[in-house]
């Protein structure tokens, strides 16, 4: 992975970023010799969101089908949540 300094974008700005994403996904940015940030371009990030969000799914299927999740109805839930409050209240 291609690594900035906070000097090269305060230098070089935009450019900076531009240049290092030519012929990588990612970036990383330094602060005083420590990594920070992680800089990328628009494609790679959604393609990270849709795969953060695909294993989302996958964790909540597993959920329902192992019974570690709760269907109710909205008014049920909010009955719920009540009881749990008041029992902590106590």
């Amino acid at each position: 992975m291609t690594q900035l300094t906070a000097n090269d974008l305060k230098v070089r700005g935009i450019a900076a970023i531009e240049s290092a994403l030519a012929d990588q996904t990612e970036a990383t940015i330094s602060v005083r010799g420590k990594d920070r940030f992680v800089v990328m371009d628009m494609a790679q990030y959604h393609y990270l969101r849709e795969c953060e969000l695909d294993a989302a799914l996958i964790q909540s299927r597993a959920d329902l089908a192992a019974g570690r999740a709760v269907q109710e109805s909205a008014e049920a839930h909010m009955a719920r949540l009540d009881a749990l409050l008041n029992k902590a209240a106590h």
